[in-house]
């Protein structure tokens, strides 16, 4: 694979990303990065929709955010887990697409696939710099990795500015029709929380977070290490 992505976001499901940080991903594409994201898995075990109609709602969020890429690794629903089988296989892609800087799930979440994610995600951003584990894919460093919130969050510590883009977010999200959509007379449809008034739910998250700059809309992420800043200041609002 050719591609050199300026920034990867992954997640255990098509709409995890778009959840937690598809403003974000409109506002970097914008600015001229290129933006990628890898599904983890199929979501085979969902509730609602199935393999084939995810994979066709992914494509159109994928579209509307204008996204240089997109993958699937196919690993198993609800079966996630940092086993070296998946570490290996998140490892082989973030090489393959060399980004700067690597978006993972928030390390706390009430899904466990989430929490998985995460952890499988830092496993490999910490291998993909090993040049003696998988001698035969040449070692990257990623100099950077955040964490994006999905359902569960904390006070941020950095805010990411997406009102100017919280449209295309909308519209990303309502790609999910499956997902998040009201079901149709008779339509067989379970009740999730996802359809129970979930993107609402995120809209207001996201506004609360703008609220803490006097901004309509912010997207939180976090950190586990310090991030360097040239001057207190100079993009402060």
């Amino acid at each position: 694979m050719s591609l050199k992505l300026d920034i990867l976001v992954i997640g255990a499901h098509a709409d995890d990303a778009e959840i937690g940080m598809s403003g974000t991903i409109a506002k970097q594409i914008a600015a001229g990065y290129q933006v990628g994201i890898i599904d983890l898995t199929e979501a085979e075990l969902s509730s609602n929709g199935n393999v084939e109609l995810r994979k066709q709602e992914a494509a159109a969020a994928s579209q509307v955010l204008g996204l240089s890429y997109r993958g699937n690794l196919g690993l198993p629903d609800r079966s996630l887990q940092a086993t070296p089988e998946n570490i290996a296989a998140v490892t082989e892609a973030i090489r393959s697409l060399s980004p700067g800087i690597v978006f993972a799930p928030y390390w706390e979440d009430r899904h466990p696939d989430h929490v998985a994610a995460s952890r499988l995600v830092e496993e490999a951003v910490f291998n993909a710099k090993l040049r003696r584990y998988m001698p035969e894919i040449p070692a990257i460093p990623v100099p950077d990795l955040y964490f994006y919130f999905i359902n569960d969050w904390r006070t941020p510590d950095i805010l990411v500015d997406v009102s100017e883009f919280y449209r295309l977010k909308e519209q990303a999200l309502e790609c999910y029709r499956s997902q998040f959509g009201q079901a149709a007379p008779g339509e067989d449809v379970a009740p999730t929380p996802l359809n129970q008034g979930y993107v609402e739910r995120v809209k207001a998250r996201d506004a609360l977070l703008g609220q803490r700059k006097l901004i309509a809309y912010a997207e939180g992420f976090a950190v586990k290490s310090p991030y360097l800043i040239e001057l207190f200041g100079s993009s402060s609002t």
